[in-house]
């Protein structure tokens, strides 16, 4: 009998990158080029990449550089991660979308 293990993905948290499932080529560049792991290798080689550990992602955005393909990986930012302008004229705050 051989032991199993599993890796279980952070569940209820926001996900800071999605794979475009049917235009992904499964390169494993975005996987390689992550500083903090978020993505793994799918099982199937040539598969999609799984976004196992989303609340890890610094939202550097290197995956979305390497990828090969236009628009595969997005990189969604939380509003309170992005950077709050304020005008000086008429102290209007307002945030780039």
């Amino acid at each position: 009998m051989t032991d199993k293990a599993l890796a279980v993905g952070d569940t209820d948290v926001f996900i800071p990158v999605s794979i475009n499932e049917e235009t992904c080529i499964g390169c494993n560049l975005c996987v390689m080029v992550c500083q903090p792991d978020v993505f793994v290798p799918s099982i199937d080689p040539g598969g999609v990449p799984v976004v196992l550990y989303p609340s890890e992602c610094w939202y550097v955005g290197d995956c979305v550089d390497v990828c090969p393909v236009p628009d595969c990986i997005a990189l969604h930012v939380m509003d309170k991660n992005k950077v709050i302008w304020k005008r000086k004229e008429s102290g209007e705050e307002f945030q780039l979308s």
